[in-house]
């Protein structure tokens, strides 16, 4: 019996081949659901994954997408406060029992997201646009919404995420503008650009009321989701590329921001007038605010790289690292800026020096490497992609770039290896061609039949 179409999941519910396959995989993990409640509705529904699923899919992939926004925060003492924040919210969640996390990532651009097992994020961008406690949490409330509501998981189910987890490996950035994504895809940086679902209007107005439900219930006031709305509709009636990718997955709207207030002034009308909590969330984000003026620079740079204008967002990261020389994000922007314009010593001193101020982040490996290599310093390139999967494991391109490397120098037994295990994971594309191809010419595979 047939169970799958030669084309895209129909209005009949018939899924494509390869879709099915993933959907067998999945299966034989044990990671599909069948019928499952609602946590929020309480009400059953078609449910394809499990919250073990969720939980694993949340695990391989979020360092990725955190180190591809340039790691953790440097502010340890800011993201130690984020993470209070979150955590004194979650009991009061429908899912209060999720392995939750809340962090600051260096990003510059405007955007929160959150994976299904709970890890959430906000970048610089967005957390220099909040004027509160209140905000902050509303905004990670909001995120906790989308996962309490199993937005992602809901999206699995129809089909529209299966291939995104393919072989549970991360599909390139795309949490950035579209060019700007192809750019970190060339440098064989991961994200996780599709499984930072696009939320549907429906999806975004059920956040906005979880998230306010959860925000009064910890003791905040309802003014919080005002401010984080109204913060947003204003973003959204602007030009800016550093917002477009926050609603590209967050879709906005007056009718949106018009619920919001309602909301607020009539079933959580009781939670009005309870603190803020302005005055802390000023002092915590003081530091990140003296960093304002580079923000922006970094900001703008980004915004002339995804439009090919690297000369001019070099200027801008110049002035930027004028005002913060030790900013990680900064001098990695700096180091990829360099690098496309195939400036690779001048790349190369950039990533070095981001490795110095954030010896933990991988970021700056991967640079490094890629550097090496254009500067055929074969066995230099081996050392920082070793560094880098040994700080975070699970990015083929690693394997890809680390085989490249062993076959400049000659070694084609390593180079085979690596090529390898990287065609094991990924089969198409240029760098796939290239190292099947190399395989087949040294003879440790055959040739596929035409």
């Amino acid at each position: 019996m047939t169970i799958f179409s030669t084309g895209r999941m129909g209005s009949q519910g018939l899924y494509s081949r390869r879709e099915f396959i993933m959907i067998s995989s999945l299966a034989s993990a044990g990671l599909l659901a069948g019928c499952a409640i609602n946590p929020v509705t309480g009400q059953k529904q078609l449910m394809l994954v499990s919250e073990d699923w969720e939980v694993q899919v949340d695990r391989q992939n979020s360092p990725h997408q955190f180190s591809s926004d340039y790691g953790i925060l440097q502010d340890a003492a800011l993201n130690s406060y984020i993470q209070q924040v979150g955590a004194e919210m979650a009991p009061y969640t429908h899912r209060p029992k999720m392995p939750y996390s809340f962090q600051g990532v260096n990003a510059t651009y405007i955007n929160a997201y959150a994976f299904p097992g709970g890890s959430i994020a906000a970048t610089r961008g967005i957390l220099l646009s909040l004027e509160s406690e209140a905000a902050l949490a509303a905004l990670l409330g909001h995120e906790m919404g989308h996962v309490n509501a199993r937005h992602t998981a809901q999206q699995m189910s129809k089909g529209t995420l299966i291939q995104a987890v393919a072989g549970g490996i991360s599909v390139y950035a795309g949490t950035k503008s579209e060019t700007y994504g192809q750019l970190a895809s060339q440098l064989g940086m991961l994200g996780a650009g599709a499984l930072l679902a696009r939320y549907s209007r429906d999806n975004e107005r059920e956040a906005d009321y979880l998230g306010m439900t959860y925000l009064v219930k910890k003791g905040y006031g309802a003014e919080g989701s005002i401010q984080l709305a109204t913060m947003l509709n204003s973003l959204s009636k602007g030009n800016s590329n550093i917002s477009s990718v926050l609603f590209s997955t967050h879709p906005m709207s007056q009718e949106r921001y018009d619920t919001s207030v309602k909301l607020a002034n009539t079933e959580f009308s009781y939670a009005k007038g309870r603190p803020l909590y302005r005055e802390r969330y000023m002092d915590n984000t003081s530091p990140l605010r003296k960093l304002k003026p580079a923000i922006e620079n970094f900001q703008k740079a980004e915004e002339q790289m995804a439009a090919k204008s690297y000369d001019k967002a070099g200027d801008f990261l110049k002035q930027g690292l004028k005002a913060a020389p030790g900013d990680y994000a900064g001098l990695v922007m700096m180091a990829k800026c360099q690098y496309t314009q195939k400036k690779y010593s001048e790349a190369l001193k950039y990533s070095e020096q981001a490795r110095q101020v954030y010896p933990s982040e991988a970021q700056a490996n991967h640079m490094s490497g890629l550097s090496h290599i254009q500067l055929k310093k074969f066995d230099n390139a081996i050392e920082e992609f070793n560094l880098y999967e040994k700080k975070l494991p699970g990015n083929p391109n690693t394997l890809f770039f680390r085989g490249y490397a062993y076959e400049g120098m000659g070694n084609r037994q390593k180079s085979a290896e690596d090529y390898s295990r990287y065609l094991k994971q990924v089969t198409e594309g240029e760098q796939a061609q290239h190292a099947y191809q190399c395989l087949v010419n040294w003879g440790v595979v055959k040739e596929k039949s035409q």
